[in-house]
Order: structure tokens, then C-alpha cells, then sequence
């Protein structure tokens, strides 16, 4: 059976999942890369270095987030995000979204100690201060979300 989910489960999906794809566009180039993320308070949350994302969603805020969950090819849940780009400078909130991307993210990762993260690791050494850090979100605008499953499960 196909079907459409609702608001609820959209939502739910949407804080299941650490993994999604971003898509932007800019002068007809159209960029969709994976993320890690957190859902709070209707907004996507996360946070990179300076690169190509970036640069277009500067130039074109209308960004689309894309994630699903998959047990097989007919079951799944998928949900398509329309939403604004925002860059996070006030410190309050920039602390907020990290520190809830790293809770979210470490208990997920065997060895998190070993895998430094954009501004994160256990030691203060094993930083790049290289890295220009951005934390953004993505205000969501609207929202769709489709489901295939079966008997069976």
C-alpha cells in the first residue's frame, strides 16, 4: 500500500534520522549533498565547514532536505523538505544546535575520540583550527512525506 504520512509522522521521521540530503540551486546548477542533522522546533540543524553548500545557499537561501528510512524496496518512509537557509551567529543559539548535533551524533559512532568534527574532538589539540565553522538551520517552509508498505510487516 502507498500512502501519504501525516504531519505527525513527518515529524517523527524527520527526528528519527541523523542522515539526510540538502539540495540547493544557484544560476541553474542544482547541488544535493548528505548532511548530518537534528530536527528541532521546525527547523533543520547543522553545521560544516566553508565549501560549495554553503556558498550557494548564501546566493539562493530556497533550499530542499530530503530523508528517509528504508527496510526494503517496498518499505519505506520518505520525507521532502521545502525551507530557508539561516546562518546561526548568535552564540546562544549556535551552542544550542552543536551541542544538539553532538548529542545526537556520538553515541552513534563507535570510536568518537578518533573522528575530530568540524570544531569537535576529545582533545583540544586534535582540532583543525583551520576550519571555519558554520552552523545553520533550515527554516521549514512545507513539508511532504510518502510511505509504501505492506502486509507483511
Amino acid at each position: 500500500m502507498l500512502g501519504e504520512l501525516t504531519q505527525k509522522e513527518i515529524i517523527e521521521l524527520l527526528s528519527r534520522q541523523v542522515i539526510g540530503r540538502l539540495g540547493c540551486q544557484v544560476d541553474g546548477e542544482v547541488y544535493i549533498i548528505p548532511i548530518n542533522y537534528v530536527y528541532r522546533n521546525n527547523a533543520i540543524y547543522a553545521y560544516t565547514g566553508i565549501g560549495k553548500k554553503i556558498e550557494m545557499m548564501r546566493k539562493n537561501p530556497k533550499v530542499c532536505f530530503q530523508v528517509d528510512e528504508i527496510v526494503d524496496t517496498f518499505c519505506w518512509k520518505s520525507v521532502l523538505v521545502w525551507g530557508d537557509f539561516e546562518e546561526i551567529n548568535d552564540v546562544g543559539e549556535r551552542q544550542q544546535a552543536v551541542q544538539g548535533l553532538v548529542h545526537r551524533m556520538m553515541p552513534l559512532n563507535n570510536l568518537p575520540s578518533q573522528h575530530p568534527w568540524h570544531g569537535i574532538a576529545e582533545m583540544e589539540k586534535d582540532i583543525d583550527t583551520k576550519i571555519q565553522t558554520i552552523v545553520y538551520k533550515i527554516v521549514i517552509q512545507k513539508s511532504s512525506g510518502r510511505f509504501e508498505i505492506h502486509d507483511s510487516y
